[in-house]
């Protein structure tokens, strides 16, 4: 499994306001459980994103259990900054990624997620094969510079 880190130009996401925020972590939270695995590593990676944003962890346990894909479709439709959609697309590639296991599902939530934000799947495909190359190049790094 790869490293969870919050890896986002907070720049863009300070420009949100908590409804666009918490629309971000609602992606997240349902993204994390579309392959029928929502492990400690990726809550805690949530939680973590939360208090980054300034979200109460009430607040964010509550997102953690919202399993409706078209109530955040529609949340994330709020997201009107084109920077922070793609943001969020690229950091649900990397949450996606996060067990070397892409699944279809996944896959599909990314597309709906990206589409409901104005983005279309050529951008979206970009930005996984931008992250997966980036996730290669990553571990190769290990390898070269000896870390194990």
């Amino acid at each position: 499994m790869t490293d969870l880190q919050l890896e986002m130009d907070m720049n863009c996401v300070e420009k949100l306001n908590e409804d666009q925020k918490i629309a971000f972590l609602k992606a997240f939270s349902r993204l994390a459980a579309a392959d029928g695995k929502f492990d400690a590593d990726e809550k805690a990676f949530i939680k973590n994103v939360g208090v980054t944003f300034g979200i109460s962890p009430k607040r964010v346990n509550e997102i953690l259990k919202i399993d409706n894909d078209d109530e955040i479709l529609e949340e994330v439709k709020k997201i009107d900054n084109r920077r922070a959609a793609l943001e969020l697309i690229k950091e649900m590639c990397v949450l996606a990624h996060a067990d070397d296991e892409l699944s279809d599902e996944e896959t599909a939530f990314i597309g709906k997620v990206g589409m409901a934000m104005g983005v279309d799947l050529d951008k979206i495909e970009q930005i996984s094969n931008w992250v997966i190359d980036r996730l290669i190049w990553l571990e190769e790094a290990k390898l070269i510079f000896e870390e194990v």
